[in-house]
């Protein structure tokens, strides 16, 4: 089987677009659809033509351009079944477990309620791909919009069960401030202190910093790490569980 293509791209002020693309049949899907004029110029400037849009969840900025693609290119949408009534155009509804194919590339879905009640996620294994959208940003993770600390906890450990090669696309180019906020509560975390730097280099010159792999997040994203004996000690949890540490680690992002 080809490898799929991939083309980033930035939409609206800080969304990321990404198509992916099946070269043998030639079927296009978009993950999300934050905007239609910039999904467009990527279609052209590649040469390609829509036919799917994979819909994370209900956030205007995901889905607005939605019924413009399906009308311009008869598109087939599929999203959250427990958001359906949220997302326009749907023409299928998966949930938690669920597995469809995509030219036929296997995509396994995982519901990850958190910052959306319903919000999931799409994993290509075979491609070793996952398309995360607001739920796992690089060095950060969705605010909790419709969830809980614990939700959020448990979606975020689901993906971690994932390969540590598993590349990560993700919704937004939040990761400057990310990478800022992570050291504040992960002080003496090299690798994070090194990333960081390279984030600041990356940003200043225009570049983008996705993907990421599951791997580098593991290790330096402190909203992966609270079960880490220094971040717990750095906030004064050594006795606390896993998700209230999460829970306060978002808690100080939130007012960073």
């Amino acid at each position: 089987m080809t490898n799929l293509e991939i083309e980033l791209f930035s939409c609206r002020t800080d969304n990321f677009g990404v198509l992916i693309h099946d070269p043998d049949s030639g079927a296009t899907a978009s993950i999300d659809a934050p905007e239609e004029q910039p999904i467009l110029d990527a279609l052209k400037r590649r040469g390609w033509t829509l036919t799917h849009i994979l819909t994370t969840h209900h956030h205007q900025d995901h889905v607005e351009a939605n019924l413009a693609l399906k009308t311009r290119f008869e598109a087939t949408i599929i999203g959250p079944e427990n958001e359906a009534a949220k997302i326009p155009g749907l023409d299928m509804t998966i949930g938690d477990g669920g597995d469809f194919e995509f030219a036929g590339h296997k995509v396994h879905v995982y519901e990850t309620p958190g910052h959306t009640a319903g919000h999931i996620c799409f994993h290509f294994p075979d491609d070793k791909l996952l398309f995360s959208a607001d739920t796992l940003f690089a060095l950060g993770c969705g605010r909790l919009f419709e969830g809980t600390p614990a939700q959020m906890w448990a979606s975020l450990t689901k993906l971690m069960a994932l390969p540590d090669d598993t590349t990560v696309y993700f919704g937004h180019e939040y990761t400057l401030s990310n990478a800022r906020f992570a050291v504040t509560v992960d002080p003496d975390n090299e690798a994070l202190k090194s990333r960081a730097t390279e984030i600041e280099a990356t940003r200043a010159k225009g570049g983008f910093t996705a993907p990421t792999t599951l791997g580098i997040e593991k290790r330096t994203n402190p909203f992966l790490r609270a079960q880490d004996t220094g971040i717990r000690k750095h906030l004064g949890m050594q006795g606390a569980t896993d998700p209230e540490v999460f829970a306060e680690i978002r808690k100080r992002k939130d007012n960073f």
